[in-house]
């Protein structure tokens, strides 16, 4: 893939923690001068903010009610001549209006095989909680599509492991942290990639 395919794409990654994803997708992106990455985050004390600023990569730190009831995010973005957005450890469902702006432009990692163990309030180790409550003899992650309900966009993605019997949901998170940290990058470059071609 040519650096000359991916010209002037600039992606937005959502976070709200530690960011492990987005700096995996950061470095994934790092051969490829003509991409340009932004993080986002509702949290003024995410930890992948200092982490983005000591790698020179740009922030921007939003309220409820910016991203609810007014326009800032949305403005933001499309004045950064955002293209493509990732949500990596983003937990608030996206309002419509936002979506409407992004169409088929903005996914979402969640951390088990929907639609098992997704909906409001199933993220994290709540998550992998509940995998190992239902006995599950296997795991994953899914990537998709976002639209106006949690986790039930179009599926792009699906990665899965094997829960052995000694598995506890400390576990269990390493494994599914593992397939993230192996499939998103990718499945972002991909989608990147088919994007700046307009497809």
């Amino acid at each position: 893939m040519s650096c000359s395919v991916l010209l002037r794409m600039k992606i937005a990654i959502f976070a709200s923690g530690t960011g492990s994803n987005a700096l995996k997708i950061i470095a994934h992106l790092a051969t490829l001068p003509d991409v340009q990455c932004l993080i986002l985050s509702n949290k003024a004390n995410a930890p992948i903010l200092a982490k983005a600023q000591t790698i020179g990569i740009e922030t921007f730190v939003f309220t409820k009610t910016e991203f609810y009831e007014q326009t800032t995010v949305v403005d933001f973005l499309k004045a950064q001549s955002i293209q493509f957005i990732v949500l990596a450890g983003f937990l608030w469902l996206v309002p419509p209006s936002f979506i409407a702006a992004f169409p088929k432009a903005i996914i979402n990692l969640h951390p088990a095989l929907l639609p098992k163990f997704g909906g409001k309030g199933m993220y994290g180790m709540r998550v992998h909680e509940a995998v190992k409550a239902a006995n599950e003899m296997e795991t994953g992650i899914t990537i998709h599509y976002v639209n106006e309900k949690y986790d039930e966009g179009e599926i792009i993605l699906q990665a899965r492991c094997p829960i052995a019997t000694m598995d506890t949901p400390e576990s269990i998170a390493q494994k599914v942290q593992a397939l993230e940290h192996l499939h998103l990058p990718e499945v972002v470059k991909n989608l990147v990639a088919l994007a700046s071609k307009g497809l």
